[in-house]
């Protein structure tokens, strides 16, 4: 069901959608939002700041510390950052000078990133998986060459002395928040310094933010301040409520959701973000429940890993239930596509919990878009969509042959790539459109206004050897559905093949309640058959599935630690199980399928 016209759905306070389209003779469309949207605040402090004075005592951060929280009211923050930047300034950063942070989410990570960005010099968060042991060392090492930083900021430099240890970060200055060692810098000691003011301009960096890697090395986006600042605004601006939201997250901040649409999101509104050190894993999510448990959220988001784990714990957690929907007004999906199937599950939760749907949304971009170019902005419970443009946003749909190519233009949008590889293609189209290499489609072609859809991965998609084209994303999903939620996720395979083959990672929780393995397989051979009945052409049904008994390496990227598979990555990763999918004589467990 796509809108609240025949069920009940709690309020999402959403300003009035708006729309402007452009339909262009060869085809084209051109989307674009004209809802206004501030500009008073253009550079990443100036929230800090205006929240400071305008509401001095309400939290702004807050992490665990024993079984309570450690809080940090919008006025002591302040403070905090101010100080720190004159020490950071001290130390030789600021503009084109970076601060590299190897740290996870936590309150000291956030002061040390906002002092830096106070005088302009820009933050380059990278992953905490850089840093652990056993980590590939080229990794960090890449990072550090993109990069060039002055210093290093790190939140525990025992945890991650191996790190520091490596030849590229050697004789850079070490910040540290925990156990620092002989010549390091204490975070507490550069503490006892004067106040200092916002001296960025909008056009200075305000980080380097680097890409998957998911179509080879990673590469560093410029971020500036001002585009930073613009997504906060933006989305501000597709809300008609004044009320500071109250958020429970882990997306990381060494990646654009986290760090701009989540972190820096809250900042502009002036909310509370509970910072939570759960993943969306079996083995780590015990502690995003407990969070929950706790918080009552009034908007939610997290990736379609997290919601997989989540449907089942809100189906048999009462109490749980009733904390979470107490107040959440958004529920959020971003970083992959989420099933329909999950979303039917907590929504069936919500009613039976408090007699109402919960609008779910998503964001559409990546980490060169700000993140977010689009959204859903308007009460829904379809999963699949792109939305549409936030406010001062276009989006073209340009013919690329079956397809419509997805490409992108506003304030929020990276100027480019930092120390880009020689040679490296333009990203920007003749019109200054970003290409971010999706595809996309109007939901209804007669109303734009019902919002776009996403249509794969350009990059991701292939051809079989009948020359039958296969949307890898869009069937990834289809596939996650149709097997009811027994699979966590799936890679998609078959360049080259006769059929179509997936590689399946099962939801063990689910597995249990199905009734164990024999049963998940059941349902997944029966979920395919009925996705194969249903489909219209040979490059949206199934061949072969192979459920596989171990979970995805997050050391090696194949997942990153937003939680999303990387495709291609995987399938190189895992060519021995590959074979075994599409062997001329398959093993007992290579589910065949009739097509």
């Amino acid at each position: 069901m796509a809108d609240g016209a025949a069920t009940r759905i709690r309020d999402p306070r959403y300003a009035p959608r708006r729309l402007e389209v452009e339909r262009r003779g060869d085809g084209t469309i051109v989307l674009t939002n004209p809802t206004p949207f501030s500009r008073a605040r253009w550079t990443t402090n100036a929230s800090l700041d205006h929240w400071a004075l305008a509401a001095p005592t309400r939290p702004w951060l807050a992490e665990r510390s024993g079984e309570g929280w450690r809080s940090l009211g919008y006025a002591e923050a302040r403070e905090q950052v101010a100080r720190l930047a004159a020490s950071l300034k001290g130390l030789g950063l600021g503009p084109g000078r970076p601060l590299l942070i190897l740290a996870r989410n936590g309150i000291d990570h956030a002061l040390i990133a906002y002092a830096a960005m106070r005088i302009g010099a820009p933050i380059a968060p990278v992953s905490p998986q850089y840093g652990q042991p056993g980590a590939d060392p080229a990794r960090l090492a890449h990072a550090v060459e993109l990069t060039g930083p002055a210093a290093v900021f790190v939140d525990d430099a025992a945890a991650f002395a191996q790190a520091l240890a490596q030849p590229a970060l050697a004789g850079l200055p070490v910040i540290a928040a925990a156990h620092a060692r002989p010549g390091d810098h204490p975070m507490d000691a550069l503490l006892d310094a004067p106040a200092q003011a916002d001296v960025a301009n909008p056009d200075d960096i305000a980080k380097l933010l680097l890409t998957s890697g998911s179509t080879g090395r990673p590469k560093a986006v410029i971020c500036l301040q001002s585009n930073v600042a613009a997504n906060g605004a933006q989305i501000e601006a597709c809300y008609d409520d004044p009320e500071p939201p109250v958020v429970v997250n882990a997306a990381p901040w060494s990646h654009s959701l986290g760090g701009t649409a989540i972190l820096h999101m809250v900042l502009h509104r002036g909310g509370t973000l509970y910072i939570d050190h759960g993943q969306p894993t079996p083995a780590r999510f015990g502690e995003t429940v407990r969070n929950l448990a706790e918080v009552a959220t009034t908007y939610h988001n997290m990736v379609p890993a997290g919601w997989g784990l989540f449907a089942g714990e809100l189906e048999r957690d009462e109490a749980l239930a009733r904390t979470f929907f107490e107040r959440v007004r958004v529920l959020q999906y971003g970083g992959a596509g989420l099933a329909q199937s999950v979303c039917d599950r907590i929504q069936a939760v919500a009613l039976a919990t408090v007699g109402e749907q919960i609008s779910f949304a998503t964001g559409y971009g990546s980490t060169e878009t700000g993140p977010t170019a689009c959204n859903v902005h308007w009460p829904n419970l379809k999963t699949g969509m792109c939305g549409l443009p936030v406010p001062g946003t276009s989006a073209k749909l340009a013919p690329e042959g079956e397809k419509y190519e997805i490409r992108v233009k506003g304030p929020q949008i990276s100027p480019g790539y930092y120390n880009p590889a020689e040679g490296a293609s333009d990203p920007f189209d003749s019109e200054g459109f970003y290409r971010l290499g999706d595809a996309a489609r109007l939901l209804d072609a007669d109303r734009p206004e019902a919002g776009l859809v996403f249509d794969g991965r350009l990059v991701e998609n292939f051809k079989l050897a009948s020359g039958v084209f296969v949307a890898a994303g869009t069937l990834r999903l289809s596939a996650l559905s149709a097997v009811g939620g027994a699979m966590s996720d799936a890679v998609v395979c078959g360049e080259g093949r006769e059929g179509v083959g997936l590689l399946l990672f099962p939801d063990v929780a689910q597995v249990e309640r199905l009734g164990g393995p024999a049963a998940a397989r059941a349902a997944v051979q029966a979920g395919l058959s009925r996705l194969n009945a249903a489909a219209m052409g040979g490059g949206g049904k199934v061949a072969r599935a192979l459920v596989l008994d171990h979970a995805p390496d997050p050391h090696s990227g194949e997942i990153t630690d937003k939680g999303y598979i990387n495709q291609a990555l995987a399938r190189s990763r895992r060519a021995a199980e590959v074979e075994r999918l599409f062997a001329a004589d398959p093993d007992p467990a290579v589910i065949v399928l009739d097509r």
